[in-house]
């Protein structure tokens, strides 16, 4: 035994490494603090597979943006082309939780080539996110020109040129950007909606020529994939991005956290077969995290009313899910797994105005929506809604409409044929065969199939906000 060196002072065990250290990756050995070859390689591994997985749940906002790009583009170009739904969205189309009762316009909005003016029609509603699907305005009713519709210039990262005195100006993070706004129908008519949106929306450059001939395509009916990829071709969509942007496009943060996995403005990404891998695993794994924090979030916020089942998309009032000024990651992640893009609009107090939305995935009894069974939702008397409400049914795979034979999986106060209580409840049913003498009020699910639902009311009254109404729980009536 060693003696006791003269300098030698009592070492507190909590700064030291013992020999052998029992965790979830297994035993890991050292020799006086210095790991061996196996325990080096062994949380080499951890480390990337954990940034992997990290970076997947940071990542799903882009994602969602680039595929609504790559959705876009297969019906036309960048700035030119205005998709409309003209007889509404269904089932065909695969976008985050959409409806079945307004006219959807959206556009892809790209600045490399510098700034554009947008001619917004009047009497829409609707905003625009960056690529990273941070928000850039609100536009119509919830926006600047408070419905009235008008000018917008949408200017390029860094941009210092000159600016006209007489346009709403937006200044976005990157060059890409999504619009989308919807229109509305007028005593259950469409054509007033696409009308007025084909007459005054335009798209063109700022020092180009002015508003030319825009390309307005009906989307209605159609096959569009605006869903990203679960699986590990999720991080090749995200270097795509990267490279197309800034740098600064992000924080230093998150350009470090795709870095340490492989994705890298200044580099192509090319990971060796060892770290795709484990980007397969860790794909795997945060498409897993994603949708338990969706589907079984732990977060009490995101529950609408105690003691219920319903949810609400965000519980902030804020679009950096940071109340308080703290980044409440769960929520994010909640939020870019159910849906894409974000406005205030969705979620801020407007009385009358706006919309608000609560999402039910559990029946009554705790368990998740089987599409092989009947269901009831009783909406009770004075459903707070100054322009409508709906139900939709969503597959919580694809979380866009459930196909079924159905073309609208939804329910809506629009509808001529909805039937409506004395007492102007309503009571709405889900299942696989219409329940007898509720056959106009029953919306088709699928054995075999789970479901989840978005009840939205349009113009939310204030007894939704005070919560002195509220809907039913989803029953099981088998």
């Amino acid at each position: 035994m060693h003696p006791k060196p003269r300098m030698a002072t009592d070492i507190p065990a909590s700064i030291t490494t013992p020999d052998s250290v029992e965790t979830r990756l297994g035993t890991l050995r050292f020799f006086d603090g210095l790991p061996d070859d196996a325990t080096v390689q062994k949380v080499y591994d951890n480390l990337d597979f954990q940034r992997a997985v990290q970076a997947y749940l940071v990542a799903l906002p882009v994602a969602n943006t680039w595929q609504i790009r790559d959705g876009y583009r297969a019906f036309g170009p960048d700035n030119r082309t205005l998709l409309m739904t003209e007889s509404l969205m269904d089932s065909h189309t695969l976008y985050f939780v959409a409806n079945t009762e307004t006219v959807y316009n959206m556009a892809w909005l790209d600045t490399h080539d510098g700034p554009l003016v947008i001619e917004m029609p009047p009497n829409v509603l609707g905003f625009m996110s960056d690529f990273w699907s941070r928000y850039v305005t609100d536009v119509g009713r919830a926006g600047p020109d408070r419905g009235a519709g008008g000018r917008y210039v949408l200017l390029p990262p860094g941009y210092s040129g000159p600016v006209p005195d007489d346009c709403f100006v937006l200044r976005s993070r990157t060059y890409g950007n999504p619009i989308i706004f919807r229109g509305f129908m007028e005593g259950g008519d469409l054509r007033p909606a696409v009308e007025n949106v084909k007459a005054h929306y335009r798209a063109h450059p700022l020092d180009g020529p002015g508003a030319g001939a825009m390309t307005f395509r009906d989307v209605s009916g159609e096959y569009m994939n605006t869903i990203p990829p679960s699986d590990a071709s999720l991080f090749e969509v995200v270097a795509t991005v990267v490279h197309e942007e800034l740098l600064d496009a992000v924080d230093p943060e998150t350009r470090g956290l795709l870095a340490s996995i492989g994705i890298r403005k200044d580099a192509p990404f090319a990971p060796d077969a060892r770290m795709q891998a484990i980007l397969t695993e860790a794909a795997a794994v945060g498409n897993a995290t994603a949708r338990a924090i969706f589907f079984s979030t732990r977060d009490q916020d995101l529950y609408y009313y105690p003691g219920s089942t319903w949810k609400t998309p965000y519980y902030g009032d804020d679009t950096e899910f940071s109340p308080g000024g703290v980044l409440d990651l769960d929520a994010r992640t909640f939020y870019f797994t159910g849906t894409d893009q974000i406005s205030p609009a969705l979620w801020v107090k407007i009385v009358g105005g706006g919309s608000q939305y609560g999402v039910g995935d559990h029946d009554s009894a705790g368990r998740y929506l089987d599409g092989g069974r009947t269901y009831r939702l009783h909406l009770p008397p004075g459903i707070p809604a100054k322009d409508f409400w709906s139900v939709l049914v969503y597959d919580p795979q694809t979380r866009s409409m459930l196909q079924t034979d159905q073309r609208f999986p939804s329910l809506s106060s629009q509808r001529a044929d909805l039937v409506v209580n004395p007492d102007t409840s309503v009571d709405v049913y889900f299942g696989p065969e219409a329940p007898v003498g509720h056959e106009s009020n029953w919306i088709q699910t699928i054995p075999g199939k789970g479901w989840f639902t978005f009840f939205r009311l349009y113009g939310p009254l204030e007894p939704w906000f005070d919560k002195t109404w509220r809907p039913g729980e989803i029953e099981s009536v088998d």
